[in-house]
């Protein structure tokens, strides 16, 4: 089974942004030592509990302290950016650290309405999704579509290119443009059936991907027993709560653990809850076998985990999953 890590980084309690970014480094080089495919960061702003909001200075900072895993972005929030800049950062990477880098793409902007207007972003930006994808691919492939623009570096690196998405849109684009697809079903789940389906059936061969691949996100929270990824799972849902349900409270920080336990479990946390429903929870043999369930239920070449806890829980669950066959053919 094709597994690859998804790190958001995680800033959590009593943690700096520098432990947080630290412990990135500790798991890509678990990841690397145990045989899984890749690692990629997803770009965020304006959160608290989340340090990976400069995607492209973390993948370089973990690439020279890793040596052969594969390394990305899950994505870049494009509309967040002009697709020359990010040709010219992703360039760079691909220069430093050849096939190993990864771009993937996203049209949300990651953030709320007010932190998208403090990165100075037209609000239409996202209209203009599929347009500036391929604008940036021309940058990568050597072949740009602006008169007189040239990527450098960026220019004729083609770093590889996957389109991410939560719905229908991502899926017809992806398979318009021959791209592989990445569904975020870690946290959106409702139409992965259906957009992978529709990308495998309308899927046109390019020159990056003779067929279609499917990634599909899924959670994993993965401990030595079940009762203690039980108690982890709760504190996922905790975090979640906190910081989705109270994120604008001024005592969002005071509430205890019972009060958000209330909440987790009252109908005002359904899209909280919703947002779990996709996890690999329990022991490393329990988890694995969930993995492989889930891969065949959601048609997917590969799953990509948001592996949740501390640093080091995050690195044992990646050590329980492999020890429990998970990377095993």
């Amino acid at each position: 089974m094709r597994l690859s890590v998804l790190d958001l980084a995680p800033i959590n309690p009593g943690e700096t942004a520098g432990e947080s970014l630290h412990g990135s480094v500790l798991l890509a080089q678990a990841a690397e030592r145990l045989g899984f495919a890749r690692v990629w960061y997803a770009e965020h702003h304006n959160m608290a509990t989340i340090a990976s909001s400069a995607t492209s200075v973390l993948i370089a900072h973990v690439a020279a302290h890793t040596s052969t895993i594969r390394l990305g972005a899950g994505g870049v929030m494009l509309p967040n950016h002009s697709p020359l800049v990010i040709a010219e950062q992703f360039g760079t990477l691909a220069e430093l650290h050849p096939g190993r880098i990864d771009l993937g793409l996203g049209r949300a902007p990651g953030t709320d309405q007010r932190t998208w207007t403090a990165l100075r972003r037209d609000i239409r930006a996202s209209e203009r999704f599929p347009e500036d994808v391929v604008e940036l691919q021309g940058y990568l492939r050597g072949e740009p579509t602006v008169p007189g623009i040239k990527a450098v570096p960026g220019h004729g690196t083609d770093a590889p290119l996957t389109i991410l998405g939560s719905s229908l849109f991502g899926a017809q684009l992806a398979a318009a443009l021959g791209l592989p697809y990445a569904f975020a079903s870690h946290f959106a789940p409702d139409a992965l059936h259906q957009a992978v389906a529709v990308y495998r059936e309308r899927f046109q061969p390019s020159a990056q991907l003779a067929e279609p691949f499917v990634i599909a996100g899924i959670n994993a929270v993965v401990a030595p027993s079940r009762a203690e990824a039980l108690e982890m799972q709760r504190a996922v849902a905790r975090a979640r709560v906190r910081g989705l349900l109270l994120r604008d409270s001024p005592i969002a920080q005071q509430v205890g653990d019972d009060e958000l336990d209330a909440l987790a479990a009252s109908p005002q946390a359904a899209p909280v809850q919703k947002m779990l429903q996709h996890t690999a929870l329990g022991t490393g043999e329990e988890a694995v076998a969930t993995l492989r369930r889930f891969a065949i239920e959601a048609d997917a070449d590969e799953l990509i985990m948001a592996v949740h806890g501390k640093t080091a829980e995050r690195v044992r669950a990646l050590e329980l999953i492999e020890g429990a066959g998970g990377l095993a053919d």
